[in-house]
């Protein structure tokens, strides 16, 4: 008789994104508008990132049937903090796919990457992510998407993720 986490290894896979899907991230925004961009201090602020309610629900109506994968633009250096954040938000638990820390490749492509490889074992019910371009080349690669539109975007974020490849 197989155990339950049998069971999960063959559930879909719900993949979703961290900043402005599950976390608000308005509050930091400040660090971005600066010349430099202060991205330690942008990173460093996540942990008091306000929950967004709408991407919240959607884990915790998604986990019924799938197993959650969280797929963030965040650097790994971010890890401890991120798997508090999901903590202290009650979320399920699930992997969580970061960035090198050296990784400034547009989020796009890092995250299709990863999509793929989990894509080749597994199926992928659906990615949920507030990134335009990450959603058109998802939607493009065949996958399910769900764009997270719930929270304020800055457009000084918008060209971070594109230009810079940092979140």
């Amino acid at each position: 008789m197989g155990s339950v986490n049998d069971d999960r290894s063959k559930a879909p896979l719900a993949v979703f994104d961290l900043d402005n899907t599950l976390a608000d991230t308005a509050h930091r925004q400040r660090f971005l508008e600066r010349r430099p961009r202060d991205w330690d201090g942008f990173f460093s602020a996540a942990p008091q990132d306000p929950p967004l309610p709408e991407g919240i629900a959607l884990v915790k109506e998604s986990v019924r049937e799938c197993e959650i994968v969280y797929l963030t633009g965040r650097p790994e250096r971010c890890r401890r903090d991120t798997l508090d954040w999901l903590a202290a938000q009650e979320l399920p638990e699930g992997r969580v796919y970061m960035r090198r820390d050296a990784d400034r490749r547009p989020a796009r492509f890092t995250k299709l990457e990863i999509l793929r490889r989990l894509a080749r074992t597994r199926e992928i019910r659906v990615l949920v992510d507030d990134d335009e371009l990450v959603c058109e080349d998802a939607r493009r690669a065949g996958f399910t998407v769900v764009r997270a539109d719930w929270a304020a975007r800055s457009a000084e974020l918008k060209v971070a993720q594109e230009r810079e490849g940092r979140t």
